[in-house]
């Protein structure tokens, strides 16, 4: 395995079938401050194909992740998923449209993208709504959030606003 120069303490590592460096690319295309660091190939008498990418580095907001064309032995599932905090309606908007295209959108903000990994596309102020320590209110907003795909930072505001 590469050596990769000043690593963080815990690394996502994601299992991809042939196809880790076309999901690297298209993270990087989503998020502003995002790159690829590093792109090993395998060698010979490898699983692979020598010259197929083995392992691609990238980061995205200061966190790095590591993708693995490791073949169809594994695959990812929804399991495990990134949680992205967005701070307006419009970074929602954001990454759940490029997040979803092609994939699968999900109930409460999850979307599964065209490489099979989940995403929760959040507000931050859902967990303010949610903790205004009034019960009938936070129950208002789950029982708004419960009905939506795509969070809509405005309805629940609405529904916390309910008398």
């Amino acid at each position: 395995m590469t050596t990769i120069k000043n690593q963080q303490k815990i690394t996502p590592f994601l299992w991809f079938n042939n196809n880790a460096e076309e999901a690297a690319n298209f993270y990087i295309s989503i998020f502003k401050n995002a790159k690829i660091k590093q792109v090993s190939k395998y060698g010979e008498n490898a699983p692979m194909p020598a010259g197929t990418v083995m392992i691609a580095v990238f980061e995205i907001e200061g966190q790095e992740f590591i993708a693995l064309n490791g073949g169809p032995v594994f695959t990812l599932s929804p399991a495990i998923s990134f949680v992205i905090n967005c701070d307006t309606q419009e970074e929602v908007d954001h990454f759940w449209e490029n997040l979803s295209s092609g994939g699968a959108p999900n109930q409460c903000g999850w979307v599964q993208d065209k490489f099979g990994v989940s995403w929760q596309v959040v507000p931050t102020a859902l967990g303010k709504l949610m903790s205004s320590g009034d019960p009938a209110r936070s129950s208002r907003v789950m029982q708004a959030l419960w009905k939506m795909n795509k969070i809509i930072i405005a309805d629940l505001q609405k529904a916390y606003d309910q008398q």
